[in-house]
């Protein structure tokens, strides 16, 4: 079952948006070029997200509203940082094209193919665990330019953990998260002085912000990227998937794919503290962190919960 659409946009938003572009394109001749074809997402008094074509070349437009302009010269910069790491091979990150601060206007390339997750869905059951290593490949090209060690500090991560937590609508899941807290907390105590991986790292790494294509894997939305434990953005991905129902190994462990934490162990030499009680930690907290709201449809309150209770009852046995 693939994920909802995103829904349309209201003609108010529409048309404040088109006068907005028509500004920017009188404005700035950099951009006389530009061929819009594809309202991709609006999220009102935030951003715009726009499909087009500059002077001949496929590209995607971010527009974003004042309060949203630090971010985006964020992420403008770690596209600058990243993308000489990353802008041939089959790895990549889009590339950057064009950055307007005034505008506040950010272009970059559209990657030619599918997001990870949305192929998974349409893919053959049989072949969709093929793409679990490409996808942690991907993320270990992206870090390891940046990877050091450093004091951990799992309580700050628990305290987070625990403030999302109590915002939980529904009675049930909340009856689940509070095993798994009781869990991390125990687990929080055991690492206590245990030193962590970090990097700059994605930030928001989970299969639709890779784009499958023909000979390339390309990593999308890096404005969340920072200094981080490598280990959360593995869970980031691994939990996205499993509250989802996606498994495409089939197993699973702590409630995500059995053969996607595996997968990722290997690529990234995890060590015995890595695998054994970061990453395990982490799957934890980026459940508990990610609150499901009530707009959700039941099947993927369902879905959530059987992800959760598997999660508590591997807990439990570590």
């Amino acid at each position: 079952m693939s994920e909802p659409a995103d829904p349309l946009p209201d003609l108010d938003a529409l048309a404040q948006l088109d006068a907005r572009l028509r500004a920017l394109v009188t404005r700035h001749p950099d951009l006389a070029g530009l061929d819009l074809s594809e309202v991709l997402r609006i999220v009102p008094g935030k951003r715009a997200v726009l499909a087009g074509r500059l002077d001949g070349r496929a590209v995607v437009m971010r527009l974003v509203e004042d309060r949203c302009a630090p971010a985006l010269a964020k992420e403008w910069a770690e596209l600058q940082r990243i993308w000489p790491h990353m802008r041939e091979g089959p790895y990549r990150v889009a590339d950057p094209v064009a950055y307007l601060p005034d505008a506040k206007l950010l272009v970059m390339e559209r990657a030619p193919g599918t997001p990870l997750l949305e192929h998974l869905w349409h893919a053959d059951v049989a072949t969709r665990a093929q793409h679990l290593r490409p996808a942690a490949e991907w993320l270990r090209h992206y870090v390891e330019v940046s990877e050091g060690w450093r004091p951990g500090n799992a309580k700050g991560w628990l305290a987070r953990a625990a403030r999302a937590s109590a915002t939980q609508p529904f009675a049930r899941l909340r009856g689940i998260e509070s095993g798994v807290l009781a869990h991390l907390t125990r687990m929080a105590a055991a690492l206590e002085g245990a030193e962590w991986r970090v990097a700059i790292s994605h930030g928001d790494f989970h299969p639709n912000n890779l784009i499958l294509g023909a000979d390339r894997l390309t990593g999308i939305d890096t404005g969340g990227s920072g200094r981080m434990p490598v280990c959360k953005d593995i869970a980031r991905f691994l939990v996205h998937m499993g509250r989802r129902g996606m498994i495409p190994s089939g197993r699973r462990y702590l409630g995500v794919d059995a053969e996607g934490l595996e997968v990722f162990a290997e690529v990234f030499a995890l060590t015995e503290v890595e695998r054994h009680l970061w990453l395990p930690f982490f799957i934890g907290i980026e459940a508990l962190i990610r609150v499901e709201t009530r707009a959700l449809k039941p099947s993927r309150i369902k879905r959530a919960e059987e992800m959760y209770g598997l999660l508590l009852a591997d807990l439990a046995a570590l």
